[in-house]
Formats: structure tokens, C-alpha cells, sequence
């Protein structure tokens, strides 16, 4: 069997996230979340996942966010310095307020830019993970496919990276086994700031492409399982 956990990240970002990852949850194929818990509608989501009792929820470990300028990669916020001490006490409290709002443990850790890729935070994140027991983007628990995008390597638009026939494409090429996609899904109006972080507009192509019928008809062909890092563990 191939099982397929679709994960939103970035939930707790803002309303119009949480309202795009809780629609591509009832009406799409997303199974999971990742909790952003220093960002402004953090507490909404928690409330929104309290009453969402199939929707998986781990930790969205948020420490920066850079941005491509004048042919360079810059931070745009910063929640910790790339001291292992520093990125460590971050973690620490980032999982004690995540406990706070959920009232329990995530079921995974990722992190906001796959920061856990590089030092000092790829050591820092893994023996957090080891310690908890929890699985860990990229470990090795789960394949983890990120083919699913709408901007390339440097913040420029990949629309064709987000309409229903990539994500066809991806699910088609599922290998047996535990795989994860990632994703971004929302529902942004002109109103909504998304905090200056300039995936915008993708996510709104993201919700409908996740929701849509010719995907939900696809996954019902009976070779895909749609499930959560709780049900893998299980």
C-alpha cells in the first residue's frame, strides 16, 4: 500500500491560512499540519485542530525566514541566532507553548524553510526528535516530497508547480511505502498580510488544486491511504 501524508505547513500563520488548510482538510486531501506557535493566529489554529479530530498536528519549528534581494538570501525575522544554544532554548520553547495551546505533544517536528537541513540546527533538531521520539522531515520515516510549489530556488513564480496536473503527476509516481508531501494551502484575500511573507497568492492555487475533483478522484482509486504521522506510528 501507498501511504500518503499531506501536510499543510505554516498553520497558525494567519486567519487566511488556517481557514485554507481547514478547508483543504474537510474538502481536499490534506491529513496534517505543522503549528507555527510565535506567529498571530496561532491560537485560532490550535482551537480550529481541537475540533479536527482526523487532522494530524505537529510542530512547525519557526527560528527565521529569509527572503532572496539584490542576488542574496537575507533574514526577514529572525526568533534566534545560529548559536546551537540559542536555536536550542528557541525549540525548547517553541514545544513548551506548543504543548500550551494543544494540550499535548505534536505528532512530528519540521522546520519553517527546512532550516533542519543545515548546521547548527540539523543537530540541534535531531536530538530534540530522538529525545521525544518523534518523526523528523526527512529522517528517513517518511519520503518527503516537496515537488509540490509554486515559487523556484529564489522566490521567482513556478505556477506550474501547484495546478492539478503536477499534483497528479506526484501522486501517480508514489512509490509503496510512507511518503509526505508538503504543502501550503490558504485562503488569502487582499486583506490578509500573511505577516510580509511573499508566498501570497500561491496558496489560494494550492487550496483548490488540493481540493479538487479530478485529485480526490484519483486517491479514491484505492492505492493511496491517506494518513497522518499518528495513524503511521500506529
Amino acid at each position: 500500500m501507498k501511504r500518503l501524508i499531506v501536510n499543510a505547513d505554516d498553520f497558525g500563520l494567519s486567519a487566511g491560512v488556517n481557514a485554507g488548510i481547514v478547508q483543504a482538510h474537510r474538502h481536499g486531501i490534506v491529513t496534517s499540519a505543522s503549528l507555527m506557535v510565535r506567529q498571530p493566529a496561532a491560537e485560532e489554529a490550535a482551537a480550529l485542530a481541537r475540533r479536527l479530530p482526523r487532522l494530524g498536528v505537529g510542530l512547525h519549528i519557526d527560528l527565521w525566514e529569509s527572503v532572496f534581494r539584490d542576488g542574496e538570501w537575507v533574514r526577514r525575522y529572525s526568533w534566534a541566532d545560529d548559536e546551537p544554544a540559542a536555536v536550542e532554548r528557541e525549540l525548547q520553547a517553541q514545544l513548551a507553548r506548543f504543548r500550551e495551546l494543544m494540550g499535548r505533544a505534536p505528532d512530528h517536528l519540521d522546520t519553517h524553510q527546512h532550516v533542519h537541513r543545515r548546521e547548527p540546527v540539523a543537530t540541534v533538531v535531531a536530538r530534540a526528535a530522538r529525545a521525544l521520539g518523534l518523526p523528523l522531515r526527512g529522517d528517513g520515516t517518511a519520503r518527503y516530497v516537496g515537488g509540490f510549489y509554486g515559487q523556484d530556488d529564489v522566490g521567482g513564480p513556478y505556477p506550474e508547480g501547484i495546478g492539478v496536473a503536477r499534483l497528479l503527476e506526484l501522486l501517480d509516481a508514489l512509490e509503496p511505502g510512507l511518503t509526505e508531501f508538503g504543502c501550503h494551502p490558504g485562503r488569502i484575500g487582499d486583506d490578509d498580510t500573511l505577516g510580509g511573507t511573499v508566498y501570497r497568492s500561491e496558496r489560494n492555487v494550492e487550496r483548490r488544486t488540493l481540493c479538487d475533483p479530478r485529485v480526490l478522484a484519483r486517491v479514491a482509486q484505492g492505492d493511496i491511504l491517506l494518513v497522518t504521522y499518528g495513524d503511521a506510528r500506529r
